[in-house]
C-alpha cells in the first residue's frame, strides 16, 4: 500500500527534465521570495508605524490622565476663591472658619470617591508598614507600642500605602538589668590575668 503512495506522490510532482523547466523553477522560486520579502517589509514597516502611534497614544494618556480629577478640584478652587473674598469683605472669622471647614470636607469626600483612605493611628497598635514614629516615648503602664499622637495624617491610595503617618509612640518601658553571670564573667577574667 505504500508503495502505491509514492507513485501517487511520484507522478504529482512536476517533473524537471530539460534546462527550460529548471529556469521556470528558479525564476518561479525567485518570484515567491521576492514577494515574500516584500510582505515581510511591510510587516516591519506596520508594526513600526504601531509601536510609533502607540507610545504618542500613552504620552497623551499620561498627558491627560488627571483631566477628570482637575476638573472635579476646580470647583473646590472655586470655593476656597469664594471663601476668600467673602472673608475680605465681611471680615468674619467665624463665617471663614464655617466656610474652610465645608470646603475641607468636600476634597475629602472627593478623594474618598477616588480611592483614597485615611490611615488610622491615634490609639492603633503601632505598625511600622501604616506608621512612622517621629518621637518614642517610654511608659511603666504601657504593655505595647501604641500611637498616641499623629503629627501628620497618613493615607491609603485604593490599599496601597501612599504615606505613612507620622506619629509618637508610646511603648513600655525597658529595664536595664544587668545579668550575675556577666558580673562574674569580668571577675574572673580580672582574677585570671
Amino acid at each position: 500500500m505504500n508503495k502505491k503512495n509514492d507513485k501517487a506522490k511520484d507522478e504529482k510532482k512536476p517533473k524537471v527534465d530539460d534546462k527550460q523547466d529548471a529556469s521556470e523553477v528558479q525564476a518561479n522560486n525567485e518570484k515567491n521570495y521576492d514577494e515574500l520579502w516584500d510582505r515581510y517589509v511591510h510587516l516591519q514597516a506596520d508594526f513600526d508605524n504601531y509601536r510609533k502611534r502607540s507610545f504618542k497614544e500613552r504620552i497623551e494618556f499620561v498627558k491627560y490622565a488627571n483631566e477628570g480629577l482637575i476638573m472635579e478640584l476646580l470647583s473646590i478652587l472655586d470655593n476656597f476663591e469664594l471663601g476668600i473674598k467673602a472673608a475680605e469683605q465681611e471680615h468674619d472669622f467665624q463665617m471663614l472658619h464655617q466656610g474652610v471647614d465645608m470646603i475641607s470636607k468636600q476634597l475629602h469626600t472627593l478623594l474618598e470617591g477616588k480611592g483614597l483612605k485615611r490611615i488610622k493611628a491615634v490609639g492603633e497598635k503601632f505598625d511600622p508598614h501604616l506608621h512612622e514614629p517621629l518621637d518614642v516615648v517610654e511608659d511603666d503602664k504601657a504593655t505595647e507600642d501604641i500611637v498616641c499622637e499623629e503629627l501628620q495624617s497618613g493615607y491609603l491610595l485604593n490599599d496601597r500605602i501612599l504615606r505613612p503617618a507620622k506619629v509618637k509612640v508610646i511603648k513600655p518601658k525597658q529595664e536595664v538589668v544587668e545579668k550575675d553571670t556577666e558580673k562574674d564573667n569580668n571577675e574572673k577574667e580580672i582574677k585570671g590575668n
